[in-house]
C-alpha cells in the first residue's frame, strides 16, 4: 500500500505535465478505439451474415439482372427451403446527401428469409396488402421522423421518376448486429411500372436470396444452382451471404488497411510523447535515485518505481479514453448511421485499448529505467544542488 501511495504521489508530482500527458493518452486511446470500431463496422455485414442464406446473382456483375423465371427452377433444387428476390432501386430521398439503402423486394417472402427484421403482425399484413406500401428500419425512420402512414417519395435514378410509397411498417432488429437502416417496397409495384414504360426491363430481378435447409448443404446447393443455368443466356454465380458481403468489403480493402495503419500510428505517436515525459521525470530525479541506492535500495526496486509511475499514467489515460469512447461512438454512429448501420464498440476493441496502454507504459519506461539503474551513486550525488 505504501508503494502504491508513493507511485501515485510521484506520478502526479508535476501536475501540469502529468495532466497533459494523461490528456494526450486519453485522446490517443479514444482515437484508437474509434478507428478500430470503424474497422469492425466495415465488417459488420460480413459477421452478421446467415449461414443458411445464399445469394444468386448474374455471373457478369451484380449490376446485371436475372430473369424472374429462374425462381421456380431454383426452388426445385434439392436442399432449397425457400427463396426470395430483391432489386437495388437506388432512389434518392429529398437530396443526394440522404443516402438510404432501398430495395424492391418480394413482399411475400422477404421476412421469411430475414427473420431478424422484426415487424408486428399488423404491420406485416398491412405491408403485404398495399401495393404501394413500404417498410423502413427503426434507425432510418427515427432519423427522418417518419411515422406509420406517412407518404415517402423517392426520386428514381436507375428507374426514373418520382415514386410515392406509404409507410406501413417500421422494423426492429432482433439482434444488436441487425441492420436497422434499410428501406423495402414491393417489387411487383416496380415491375408493373416497368411493363408500361420499359417492357424490356420487366420481369427481371437483381438477385435471388436462397434459404437452405441445412448450412452443411450450402456448397452443394450453390453448385447445383450454377450448374442449372450453365451455358444459358444468363449464367449465375451463387455464394454464401458472407462471401457476397465480403466481396463488397474487399472493394474497399485499401481504405480498411489505411484506417488500421493510422490507428497504430496514433499509438506510436503517444508512445513517443509518453517516453519523453518519463525521460524528463527520470532526469529530474537522478539525485533521488542516487540517494535511494546509498540507502540500500536495489536496481530492480528503482526500475520498478519508474515502470510503476509510467503504467499509472498510461492506465489513467486509458481509463479516461475508454470512458470517452462509448459516448463518442454513439454520437458518431448516429451521425453516420446510413453508412455504418451497425456501429458498436466491441469488447475486443477495449482489450486492444488496454493492451496498447500497457505497451505504451512499458516501452516509455525502458530507457529511463535503464539509465537510472546504470547510474553510479557518485554521478547521481554530483547532480544534487
Amino acid at each position: 500500500m505504501q508503494i502504491l501511495k508513493l507511485l501515485l504521489k510521484n506520478s502526479f508530482r508535476h501536475k501540469l505535465r502529468t495532466s497533459l500527458t494523461v490528456f494526450g493518452i486519453t485522446i490517443a486511446i479514444l482515437a484508437f478505439g474509434l478507428l478500430r470500431t470503424v474497422v469492425s463496422a466495415w465488417y459488420a455485414g460480413v459477421e452478421a451474415s446467415s449461414a443458411t442464406r445464399l445469394i444468386t446473382r448474374n455471373s457478369i456483375s451484380i449490376i446485371f439482372f436475372l430473369p424472374l423465371s429462374y425462381k421456380e427452377k431454383i426452388r426445385q433444387i434439392p436442399g432449397v427451403k425457400n427463396i426470395s428476390y430483391s432489386c437495388w432501386f437506388g432512389g434518392i430521398y429529398i437530396s443526394e446527401k440522404n443516402f438510404i439503402p432501398n430495395f424492391a423486394v418480394d413482399a411475400k417472402t422477404v421476412f421469411e428469409l430475414w427473420p431478424e427484421f422484426v415487424l408486428t403482425d399488423k404491420q406485416k399484413n398491412d405491408f403485404l396488402h398495399d401495393r404501394k406500401a413500404c417498410v423502413a428500419g427503426r434507425k432510418i425512420a427515427e432519423k427522418y421522423g417518419w411515422k406509420i402512414g406517412d407518404t415517402i417519395t423517392l426520386r428514381g435514378t436507375i428507374f426514373p421518376g418520382n415514386w410515392d410509397f406509404t409507410l406501413r411498417g417500421i422494423y426492429k432488429g432482433a439482434y444488436k448486429s441487425s441492420d436497422e437502416t434499410q428501406f423495402f417496397f414491393h417489387w411487383d409495384y416496380l415491375n408493373e411500372s416497368m411493363k408500361k414504360t420499359s417492357p424490356n426491363r420487366a420481369d427481371q430481378v437483381g438477385w435471388y436470396v436462397v434459404g437452405v435447409k441445412n448450412p452443411d448443404l450450402a456448397a452443394d446447393v450453390a453448385a447445383a444452382i450454377d450448374k442449372t443455368f450453365k451455358n444459358s443466356l444468363v449464367e449465375t454465380i451463387t455464394e454464401t451471404e458472407k462471401a457476397f458481403q465480403q466481396g463488397f468489403v474487399s472493394m474497399t480493402e485499401a481504405i480498411v488497411i489505411a484506417v488500421r495503419i493510422v490507428s497504430f500510428v496514433v499509438i506510436i505517436i503517444i508512445m513517443a510523447v509518453m517516453a519523453n515525459t518519463m525521460a524528463m521525470t527520470a532526469r529530474e530525479r537522478i539525485g533521488e535515485y542516487a540517494i535511494m541506492k546509498t540507502l540500500g535500495f536495489g536496481e530492480w526496486h528503482i526500475a520498478g518505481l519508474i515502470f510503476g509511475e509510467s503504467l499509472i499514467i498510461a492506465f489513467t489515460g486509458c481509463a479516461f479514453g475508454i470512458a470517452a469512447t462509448y459516448p463518442a461512438a454513439n454520437a458518431f454512429g448516429d451521425a453516420m448511421s446510413t453508412y455504418f448501420p451497425i456501429f458498436n464498440v466491441q469488447s475486443e476493441t477495449i482489450y486492444m485499448d488496454i493492451a496498447a496502454s500497457l505497451v505504451v507504459g512499458l516501452v516509455a519506461a525502458v530507457f529511463p529505467a535503464w539509465r537510472a539503474v546504470k547510474l553510479s551513486i557518485a554521478d547521481g550525488l554530483r547532480r544534487i544542488g
